[in-house]
């Protein structure tokens, strides 16, 4: 059985995300006002974060061109080559059944799903958020807190399958947003803003890595005569 310990690249960024978000819980719950000030803050963290948010979009819509699984191929045992039918960038496998969901005859990954429908709230938020002035107040804490948690869900999102696997990740981009727009309610500073902003994108990186990893992981437990297992294990 393959355990993430083995990968220790992967454990020393999963161990650098789960630090971060508890420095954003220490920083949320000791948050000095800073308010520098700076009229175009705002607008320039909401431009980068929803920059974030199409490029994760345009990801999500093209699983296949994002992901290093596009070409499985299995053998018979006639060692005649045929081409496996994708459910979207998912090999047509039961090993990965956990990763889609079926919606009206249509298979789906249930990750992408769940990160497309993420980022296009996140978006709508964002543009409310830091382009309309729109301010959550006294709830800039309660917003952190669940950010984090959201976050945490998607970084956990491989335990669970289907549906359930969709909101993880739905809420993995929402904390983001979430935590990003709590903690500039609470502390006003351009700082801490690019510091979120950094850190999300080596959360989504890392969310990324993670997901690989899984796939791999998939393959090499496997045990029928899959092209795609020889390479993973080659």
């Amino acid at each position: 059985m393959t355990n993430i310990r083995q990968n220790p690249f992967l454990t020393l960024n999963l161990g650098i995300s789960l630090s971060g978000l508890f420095l954003v819980l220490i920083l949320a719950s000791n948050a000095p006002t800073i308010q520098e000030g700076i009229p175009w803050r705002k607008p320039l963290v909401g431009l980068v974060f929803s920059i974030i948010c199409m490029f994760g979009i345009l990801a999500a819509l093209s699983p296949r061109q994002c992901s290093r699984s596009l070409h499985f191929r299995r053998e018979n045992l006639n060692s005649t080559d045929h081409q496996i039918h994708l459910s979207s960038h998912h090999p047509d496998c039961e090993e990965f059944s956990a990763h889609v969901i079926h919606i009206s005859g249509h298979d789906l990954c249930a990750a992408c799903t769940g990160l497309l429908f993420g980022a296009v709230i996140a978006l709508i938020g964002s543009s409310f958020y830091f382009f309309g002035g729109w301010h959550i107040k006294e709830a800039g804490l309660g917003a952190v807190l669940a950010g984090v948690v959201g976050v945490v869900l998607g970084f956990f999102q491989l335990r669970f399958r289907g549906f359930v696997r969709l909101v993880c990740n739905m809420f993995f981009v929402l904390g983001a947003f979430l935590i990003l727009v709590g903690m500039d309610e609470l502390i006003e500073s351009l700082f801490v803003d690019c510091f979120l902003l950094a850190l999300t994108v080596f959360w989504i990186l890392t969310r990324i890595q993670l997901s690989q990893w899984d796939h791999w992981r998939i393959c090499s437990n496997c045990k029928s005569p899959c092209e795609e297992r020889f390479r993973n294990n080659g």
